[in-house]
């Protein structure tokens, strides 16, 4: 009889332990398991996708239009995203440099792949979208978080950028309208972000997910101020149309890129799936009042939750875009608020995204999304103490079992 020899699995690739996991993630998982939560945690749209959207996926799906398509897209997608980015980012380019994507995020993970190798380095906004600096270990490349401050709107300053750059340093990724911040850079802020680019000869990758979501200081979009061919532009139907599920994105290039596109499009994902794309197509040429409509209800939560907020003292930062309220709870969460979000979550059963997941600069804060309802926004943020306030969540909870 042979011996038993103990399993033994091979090890994965040593850079992946490095990937950071989702604190975001962490709380909606826990929230999922629980009764009764004012779920404020992720970046979920509560409107429904416009029906002309959903008619056309259920024709594709009728139809039989369930085949591979060219790798960058439906040829009538893309043409249909080249005169929308004219049209409304004053992006001008040609079909080759559209590029059809499973959401905004293969997009990101895509464009990273493409310029950055092991060890080399990218300045991330911190705050910032998570995914970022996850991508970038993903690829065993190095986050450099560049910091965004209180004192200073959470806009970047390049002299201190300028302190952060080294001889590994490839790429800068500025995200406008911000997530988790709501903040909308201005055109001079965004020029000289592709100043500080073009001297250190950097790419760039502008994440422009939040778009049609500003209130009052209008969306530029980065590629609209590039010269020297070197932004590389992310967007995304997930928000815009309440699409986040269909995972339809694009990625816009810059010139002479197709030959590398179609390759590495054939690498990841061979294409988008056919309905999906014909709903996004369907988003794009058709009736954009739902899109309008969605901002008004995200901007009228936003009045109603800057209300409350100023009744109580609590300090926050006013966003001009995107649809999240980032929160100071720094006076209650006694240097640990991912530990703190968690309590709340036990004890008062609302779920709120912690600023560290977002960074070290987001310590103290919290991210509160405001596609709701304004009865779960006001039940949530009536849970938040203000300064002064003795209501605090109190100790530790245990974890939910998953069993």
């Amino acid at each position: 009889m042979s011996p038993v020899v103990p399993f033994s699995m091979p090890s994965l690739a040593p850079h992946v332990a490095s990937v950071p996991t989702s604190g975001i993630r962490r709380i909606f998982e826990i929230a999922a398991k629980l009764d009764d939560v004012a779920m404020l945690v992720v970046g979920e749209p509560d409107v429904p996708v416009p029906h002309h959207v959903a008619d056309a996926a259920r024709r594709a799906w009728a139809d039989d239009r369930t085949n591979y398509t060219p790798n960058g897209g439906v040829p009538a997608l893309r043409e249909a995203l080249v005169a929308k980015l004219a049209r409304e980012n004053d992006v001008h380019v040609d079909v080759e440099q559209v590029w059809v994507t499973v959401g905004a995020t293969q997009a990101l993970h895509q464009t990273m792949g493409l310029l950055l190798a092991a060890g080399d380095e990218v300045l991330v906004p911190d705050p910032g979208y998570t995914t970022f600096t996850m991508n970038a270990r993903m690829l065993d490349a190095v986050p450099v978080p560049y910091a965004l401050s209180p004192d200073r709107g959470f806009v970047p300053h390049v002299d201190d950028l300028e302190k952060l750059v080294t001889p590994r340093t490839r790429v800068i990724i500025v995200n406008s309208p911000s997530n988790p911040l709501g903040v909308v850079y201005e055109r001079e802020v965004l020029q000289s972000l592709l100043d500080f680019a073009a001297r250190h000869d950097l790419w760039v990758i502008s994440d422009e997910v939040y778009e049609y979501f500003t209130y009052g200081t209008p969306h530029v979009s980065l590629a609209s101020l590039d010269a020297d061919d070197r932004v590389f532009s992310v967007f995304s139907t997930s928000k815009t149309y309440a699409m986040t599920g269909v995972r339809v994105g694009y990625l816009v290039t810059p010139r002479g890129l197709a030959d590398t596109m179609r390759t590495v499009q054939e690498a990841a994902i061979s294409c988008v799936a056919e309905p999906d794309q014909l709903a996004a197509l369907a988003a794009v040429l058709g009736d954009h009042s739902p899109v309008s409509e969605a901002r008004e209800h995200y901007r009228s939560n936003l009045e109603l939750a800057k209300g409350l907020l100023d009744e109580r003292g609590i300090r926050y930062l006013d966003p001009q875009g995107a649809f999240y309220l980032w929160i100071d709870v720094g006076h209650a969460s006694q240097g640990d608020v991912a530990a703190w979000a968690e309590d709340l979550l036990f004890q008062h059963r609302v779920a709120v995204a912690p600023g560290s997941a977002f960074g070290r600069s987001g310590e103290g804060w919290i991210r509160v999304c405001l596609a709701s309802s304004p009865e779960v926004i006001t039940r949530g943020l009536a849970a938040l103490p203000a300064p002064g306030d003795p209501r605090r969540p109190l100790g530790r909870a245990s974890v939910v079992s998953s069993d």
